[in-house]
């Protein structure tokens, strides 16, 4: 028996040779369905800028139903729908705030509040340095998907709240 050839998007498989690949991947069926699986991953300002183009289908106006469905070269889409879809573009174009990159300023702002040492404990840091590295809690934040803390290798776990203890230096080779 010879290889087959399946295809993803059409869930069936035929003769893995260049003829039936080629005419397969020509063929009405699988050049709708493909398209029907990438335009669920389209953003909203690429569907308002194809649905802003298209005049307004007269068949779904009036029936609220259409023969061609998706694949109509009409626009199925209501005033309402297309306003809140050019909400939507306009929302995604707007920078989030866990986006933002903090700026040189405000990193230096956020480190001097947080090494000021508070009124109350002025005293027991001049007489303790080494309590100064306990009383400032660090501040990490893992990028998204990274696995929880303590699951980290140790090459990616930060330093500890206190920095590396120093080691004398020594000797190589």
């Amino acid at each position: 028996m010879g290889k087959r050839y399946y295809c993803d998007f059409c869930d069936r498989s035929f003769p893995d040779n260049l003829p039936g690949r080629k005419k397969h991947l020509q063929g009405v069926q699988h050049q709708r369905i493909r398209k029907l699986h990438y335009d669920q991953f389209r953003d909203a300002a690429a569907i308002l800028s194809d649905e802003a183009v298209k005049k307004p289908c007269k068949k779904f106006q009036r029936t609220g139903d259409c023969d061609y469905g998706d694949n109509c070269r009409f626009s199925h889409m209501t005033p309402d729908k297309l306003r809140a879809l050019q909400d939507q573009a306009e929302a995604d174009k707007r920078p989030k705030l866990e986006d933002r990159v903090p700026t040189l300023e405000d990193w230096l702002s956020k480190r001097k509040q947080r090494n000021q040492p508070s009124h109350g404990h002025t005293d027991s840091l001049n007489q303790n340095p080494s309590s100064e590295n306990t009383t400032v809690p660090a501040e990490y934040s893992l990028p998204p998907g990274f696995p929880p803390l303590h699951e980290l290798p140790p090459s990616l776990q930060p330093p500890p709240p206190g920095g590396w203890p120093d080691h004398p230096y020594e000797e190589w080779g």
